[in-house]
């Protein structure tokens, strides 16, 4: 059997990492699947490793500006993956507007799906994007063969909203690159620290609206009021809007830069340093699908102070000190709770380490190509075509 693989959603970010490290461990004949073919821009395609089971084909039209890349996706793919033979779809970006079947498809971004998320964004461009990425997942997940969640929180969160879909589901999270590996430091006492050699937190997350970079300023300058010898690294892009709101902060709260800085993006490679370079990691999103950065955090063995938001429970488990991400105080209270205990810092930290091994890409992968192709035999089954194991 072939399978097809639409990365014509995929621009950047967690998406690609998925499809890059998904097909660098895959076995894709083990399940049934003797070639895949991936359609795609050329910038994806390039960081996907050659297989000798894996066609890559470059689609000049995805490199263009988005009307180009919806024509694409409508009228294009469903031709070429029918010339193709292919058994099954697979499109992990989350949307689909062909008619060809059996496709599985995959939720990656709960901000759609969240209201009180979404009205951060009213009466903007991102908003309406989102409107829109609402209606056409919504009308994709409906209407798919079989439909892939990161997380139990967002597999209940959509198929609330979405209110019924025939497909096959399945929880699959992703996995978490081995650079970020690394055990437990030994915690040292707050008194260790001092302002020339403060205590590091760090926060790598985008600048945006739900991950309130501006609360965990805030509340880092309540502890530093309190003599606690902490610095602050802000690490990842931005969005305008809430980067400016962040500014606004950081003038209010530390204009002299004394102990937060915001670093902006760093290349993927280069992160494990900065969580090397910590003795504590802050979360405070209150919307993930499934959050990354929470299992890289885990995997580099800091102790974690984290929302209580979304799927973070379900993720970190009790290996974590939690709080509202929109309440300073709060914020500061579980860090406090963390810095002044380097008992505990040492538990939840080792803790919080020791789930790191479910969240590997080749169990990942096994989990995909096994359903992927559970969900082609179902098919076939159901239109009188059984397909061979």
């Amino acid at each position: 059997m072939i399978l097809g693989i639409d990365a014509s959603n995929l621009r950047d970010g967690g998406g690609v990492t998925h499809l890059v490290e998904l097909l660098r461990v895959a076995d894709p004949p083990a399940y049934g699947f003797l070639e895949v073919g991936v359609w795609g821009a050329a910038p994806i395609l390039d960081h996907v490793e050659n297989r000798p089971w894996l066609v890559k084909s470059r689609q000049p039209l995805l490199e263009k500006s988005l009307p180009y890349r919806l024509f694409w996706r409508r009228f294009r793919l469903p031709r070429l993956v029918r010339q193709a033979g292919c058994g099954l779809l697979f499109t992990p970006g989350g949307s689909y507007a062909g008619d060809f079947h059996p496709v599985v498809t995959m939720s990656r971004n709960m901000l759609p799906f969240e209201w009180r998320e979404l009205r951060r964004y009213a009466r903007s461009w991102i908003g309406l994007r989102l409107l829109l990425l609402r209606w056409t997942q919504s009308r994709s997940f409906r209407r798919a063969d079989g439909l892939i969640f990161l997380t139990r929180y967002a597999q209940e969160g959509v198929t609330r909203t979405i209110k019924t879909t025939v497909a096959q589901t399945m929880i699959i999270p992703h996995g978490v690159d081995g650079s970020f590996v690394c055990p437990p430091r030994e915690q040292r006492p707050v008194g260790h620290y001092s302002i020339d050699r403060p205590f590091r937190i760090l926060y790598v997350s985008i600048v945006d609206a739900y991950k309130h970079q501006w609360h965990v300023a805030e509340a880092v300058a309540q502890l530093r009021a309190d003599g606690l010898p902490v610095l602050l690294e802000l690490v990842g892009p931005s969005n305008p809007p809430a980067l400016a709101r962040l500014r606004r902060t950081l003038e209010r709260v530390d204009p002299a830069a004394a102990f937060v800085r915001y670093l902006g993006r760093v290349p993927h490679v280069e992160l494990h340093a900065r969580y090397a370079q910590a003795d504590l990691c802050v979360f405070a999103s209150s919307c993930e699908n499934m959050p990354n950065i929470l299992v890289e955090a885990m995997a580099s063995g800091l102790p974690i102070a984290c929302s209580n938001r979304g799927p973070m429970p379900e993720v970190l488990g009790d290996a974590g000190v939690y709080f509202d991400p929109e309440d300073p105080h709060d914020i500061a209270r579980a860090l406090r709770t963390l810095i002044e205990s380097p008992m505990l810092r040492s538990k939840l930290a080792q803790a919080s380490f020791e789930q790191v091994p479910r969240y590997s890409w080749r169990r990942c992968a096994a989990e995909t190509f096994s359903f992927l192709a559970e969900v082609a035999r179902s098919y076939g089954h159901k239109m009188g075509q059984p397909i061979a194991p």
